[in-house]
């Protein structure tokens, strides 16, 4: 038995910079094992690993190892010799979880991003998103261009919304709003769960035109087809009237504070004289130098899209460019907060 009073080892910086420097080893290893659907055959309880090999078509051997990779950051539990069990993190990777964050992980680990990182370079030298040189275009053109890239994205995103939406749902009031209006809200998964949980509410979801054309399947068997309306456009060009508040989640933060800028003031164009609120749920860099999820998804938007994460003043500034006011961050049981701006009169 480990003896709980024994003192740590000491610290190792090598193996502190080798531990980050192979770190592209354990997100690979995760993305192989999610694709397989590992996670999935464990759902009933722990397999050995030629139980898992025979059930994914894996290498046996292979797969142990990269197991016991993934065993040792924590996301599976080896329960036996060479038999693998479920972690609570490793839960949200079945497809049928109610939490699922399965195609998410997918998004995150794919080749497409190990690609986009190998030219990081580009971003530190210029500024500019390693990505552009990684697919020749902005991503969001490429994403828009490749209908089974999009499709991989679009999944990404829905699943990050049923991650996020009902903790938010649950630290904000939304029963206040007559008409919400989702700006670039993909296949409609925020926006439906705020109508359902508001019955009251109308919506209008709004994004390109090939993002909302895939979002209509979704749409028209969700049973809000009387309260809930789908248009396409360019939020650079306009977003709908007729909202008492928008919403975005995750799409600020896709763009530096200049083009950030021009989708508030259009929100504020929209709004009118009569007022109204923007609604962003977003991470918000916290001070200080502590690990976060922030400051890596800020290294994802800078490579991506080309734009950044946020801190609170970060928000300020940006929201009081474009006429708005911050009134309230609310954190949530998740990686976003509800981030509120009311228009200036």
């Amino acid at each position: 038995m480990t003896d709980p009073t024994a003192s740590k080892p000491p610290y190792d910086p090598l193996q502190h910079l080798l531990q980050i420097a192979t770190g592209y080893a354990p997100a690979a290893a995760l993305y192989v094992v999610v694709h397989a659907g590992v996670a999935d055959h464990l759902a009933s309880g722990p397999k050995t690993a030629a139980d898992l090999a025979k059930a994914t078509g894996s290498n046996e051997d292979a797969l142990y190892r990269l197991m016991r990779l993934l065993v040792s950051v924590g996301i599976f539990a080896e329960v036996g010799p060479r038999m693998f069990g479920l972690t609570p993190a490793s839960e949200l990777l079945q497809k049928k979880h109610p939490r699922s964050v399965h195609d998410l992980t997918v998004f995150i680990c794919d080749p497409f991003h190990f690609k986009v990182y190998a030219d990081l370079e580009v971003s530190l030298k210029t500024g500019r998103p390693a990505g552009e040189k990684t697919v020749g275009m902005p991503v969001f053109q490429y994403f828009g261009s490749n209908k089974e890239y999009s499709e991989i994205f679009n999944r990404a995103m829905t699943n990050l919304s049923a991650a996020v939406v009902p903790a938010a749902l649950e630290a904000y009031d939304f029963s206040t709003i007559g008409t919400l209006v989702d700006v670039a809200g993909g296949h409609g998964e925020l926006l439906m769960s705020i109508l359902r949980a508001h019955p009251k509410m109308r919506g209008i979801l709004m994004d390109l035109d090939h993002v909302v054309e895939g979002a209509k399947p979704r749409l028209a068997g969700a049973g809000l087809g009387d309260r809930m309306q789908a248009v396409a456009g360019d939020f650079f060009r306009a977003v709908p009237a007729g909202g008492d508040a928008y919403i975005m989640k995750h799409i600020i933060h896709d763009w530096d504070d200049e083009r950030a800028g021009i989708i508030l003031r259009n929100i504020h164009a929209a709004l009118g004289s009569k007022g109204g609120k923007v609604i962003l749920l977003e991470g918000v860099i916290a001070p200080g130098s502590e690990p976060g999820m922030g400051k890596i998804m800020d290294i994802e938007m800078m490579a991506f899209p080309g734009g950044r994460e946020r801190t609170e003043q970060d928000f300020r500034a940006l929201f009081s460019g474009a006429g708005f006011e911050l009134v309230s961050i609310t954190p949530t049981k998740s990686p976003v907060c509800v981030i509120e701006a009311r228009r200036n009169q």
